[in-house]
């Protein structure tokens, strides 16, 4: 095992101790691609219950997102989740927890590959999405919430939404994600889909969406 995901597999039993009711998180969210700032989005957690943690997301303009409610386990690990299909904010159920942060399987060496059912809550579709996930090392980040030890982890999310010519979007995400906090305290995520209604004979055209980048600049916890 290596010695990224001894780390994650050793950090279980103390994220167990976060994702309480009260629980905030404020994170800046820039645009990417000239650095731009887009605006605040606030995370609270509403419920925490077994493994089940409830949260609601709150941008401070539409720049930043809109107003939603996500579920993930206290590892981290996305059970609801809106993600960018073809550059618009979707809903997504997922059947099972998806990946995202720890490996499906103990034995993995720090890479995986899994498919997860979810429905699309907007059109009731059923997309059958995969998940490709590496473990890039340790690092120490300094954001504006204060400096962390991370596993760093990338990884690549398909989300099974083909649609007439649109061809099904790849998000990229990178992730500087804290165990103890059962999330990233920053993260970069863009997304990328072909239109083979526009293709030629060199190709078709790729189409890139928002390339956004998240910092925590503060946390608040919650009741113990």
């Amino acid at each position: 095992m290596s010695k990224f995901l001894a780390l994650l597999l050793t950090s279980l039993l103390v994220a167990l101790a976060y994702g309480a009711e009260g629980d905030a998180y404020v994170y800046r969210v820039s645009n990417g691609y000239n650095n731009e700032v887009r605006g605040k989005v606030s995370y609270r957690v509403e419920k925490a219950q077994g493994n089940r943690v409830e949260t609601s997301v709150s941008p401070d303009n539409p720049a930043s997102g809109s107003a939603r409610t996500e579920v993930s386990g206290k590892d981290g690990n996305w059970i609801w989740r809106a993600l960018a299909s073809h550059d618009r904010l979707r809903d997504f159920e997922f059947a099972q927890p998806l990946p995202v942060y720890t490996p499906p399987d103990a034995g993995a060496e720090g890479a995986w590959s899994t498919r997860v059912d979810a429905v699309d809550t907007t059109t009731g579709r059923n997309n059958s999405i995969r998940v490709d996930a590496e473990i890039l090392g340790n690092e120490r980040v300094t954001v504006p919430a204060g400096t962390f030890d991370t596993v760093k982890i990338r990884r690549y999310t398909y989300l099974g939404d083909w649609d007439m010519f649109m061809r099904e979007t790849r998000i990229e995400d990178t992730d500087w994600y804290v165990p103890a906090l059962g999330r990233p305290v920053r993260s970069e995520t863009k997304s990328t889909w072909q239109d083979t209604s526009r293709c030629v004979r060199g190709g078709c055209p790729t189409f890139r969406g928002d390339w956004n980048v998240s910092e925590l600049v503060e946390l608040t916890p919650g009741r113990p």
